[in-house]
C-alpha cells in the first residue's frame, strides 16, 4: 500500500487526489479542486497571465503542504492544455517544483496519446461493475481540450481536440446571455472538430458513452435537478438522452445571474458553463446518431484517478 498524491492542472481547474494505491485499486483520502483559470487569456497573448500565475502556484503550495500532512511518499503533477500553449511555462515549472520541494515533483505535460489514456484509466475503474457494458467512449471535457477515447480493456482509438469550455468561451459565447448568433458559430466550431475526430476515432457501436470533468458533472447534476451538488449521486448516473439535450440547452441560454443561483454550479464555473454544455450537447447528440445509445453515464472518477493509479510504476521524469 502506497500513499499517493494526483494533481492535475489544467486550463480551467487545479485539483488534488490523496489516495491509497494497491495495486489496482484506489482508497481515498482526499480530494479537492479548486478553479484558478490558469488559462486566462492564453489563447489569444500566448501567456498566462500574472495573476492566473500567481493563482494556480498558491494551490500548488497548498496541495504540497496537504501532501505532506498526509504522508504522501509519492506524487506526480499533470500539467495540460494551458502550460502546453504559453510561451512562459519555464516559469510555472519553476514555481511548482519549488512548492512541492522535497517530494520531488515536477510538472509534466503529458502527450494527447498518455492523457487519453489516463482519463480511461480514471474513468473506467469499477465501469463494469456497474453494469456498464463495452466498448466505452470516455469524454473527458476541459476548459482548453476534449479528449475523446474509445476502448473496452484498454485505449484502442483517441483524440485530443483543440476545445474547451473556456476557449469557446473566450472565442465565441461573450454575451450574457450568449445571442442566437453566437450559440449558431460556436456549434458549428464543435461540429467541425467532431467531423475531425471521427476520422480517428469511431463514434459508432458505442454500448457505453461516460463523460468525465467539471462541465460534465455540472450538467449532470441540472439534470438530476439537484438542489446542492453531490458527488454520491452524480458518480455514474444514468442519464436519458434528452433529459441531458435539455438540460444543456437550459444552462447554455441562461444568463450569469440565473447560473450563479444554481445550489450546484461552483462560483469559478459560471461563466463558462454554457459553452461546456454546448459541448457536451453535440457530443452526445452525435453519439447518440451513429450508435443509438439512450443514455449518458457521468464518472467521477477521471484522470486524475488515472494518474493516481499511474504514480508508483511510472517512470522517473529525465
Amino acid at each position: 500500500m502506497t500513499r499517493v498524491a494526483a494533481i492535475d492542472c489544467g486550463t480551467n481547474s487545479i485539483r488534488l487526489l490523496i489516495a491509497d494505491h494497491d495495486g489496482d485499486r484506489l482508497q481515498e483520502v482526499l480530494r479537492r479542486t479548486e478553479i484558478v483559470r490558469l488559462g486566462q487569456g492564453v489563447d489569444v497573448s500566448g501567456r498566462i497571465a500574472p495573476e492566473a500565475m500567481e493563482r494556480t502556484l498558491a494551490r500548488s503550495r497548498e496541495y504540497a503542504g496537504l501532501a505532506r500532512e498526509h504522508g504522501v511518499t509519492a506524487a506526480r503533477f499533470v500539467a495540460t492544455s494551458a502550460s502546453r500553449d504559453a510561451s512562459n511555462a519555464g516559469e510555472f515549472v519553476q514555481g511548482v517544483v519549488a512548492a512541492f520541494g522535497d517530494l520531488d515533483v515536477v510538472p509534466e505535460v503529458v502527450s494527447g496519446d498518455e492523457e487519453a489514456a489516463l482519463s480511461f484509466a480514471g474513468a473506467t475503474i469499477g465501469l463494469a461493475a456497474s453494469g456498464a457494458e463495452s466498448p466505452y467512449l470516455v469524454v473527458d471535457l476541459g476548459g482548453g481540450s476534449t479528449e475523446l477515447v474509445r476502448g473496452s480493456d484498454t485505449v484502442e482509438q483517441a483524440i485530443s481536440l483543440d476545445m474547451g469550455s473556456v476557449r469557446l468561451t473566450e472565442r465565441y459565447l461573450r454575451s450574457d446571455p450568449p445571442t442566437p448568433e453566437e450559440i449558431r458559430v460556436a456549434s458549428a466550431e464543435v461540429d467541425a472538430a467532431l467531423d475531425l475526430a471521427e476520422r480517428t476515432v469511431d463514434l459508432s457501436g458505442v454500448c457505453t458513452l461516460v463523460g468525465l470533468a467539471g462541465s460534465i458533472t455540472t450538467v449532470t447534476a441540472h439534470a438530476l435537478d439537484l438542489e446542492r451538488y453531490d458527488s454520491g449521486r452524480i458518480h455514474h448516473a444514468r442519464v436519458p438522452v434528452e433529459r441531458v439535450l435539455r438540460a444543456t440547452t437550459e444552462l447554455l441560454q441562461a444568463g450569469h445571474a440565473e447560473r450563479a443561483a444554481l445550489g450546484f454550479m461552483h462560483p469559478g464555473r459560471v461563466d463558462v458553463i454554457g459553452a461546456g454544455a454546448l459541448i457536451w450537447q453535440r457530443i452526445v447528440d452525435r453519439v447518440a446518431q451513429r450508435s443509438g445509445i439512450t443514455e449518458a453515464v457521468t464518472s467521477e472518477s477521471d484522470i486524475l484517478d488515472g494518474i493516481a493509479l499511474s504514480v508508483p510504476t511510472r517512470k522517473p521524469v529525465e
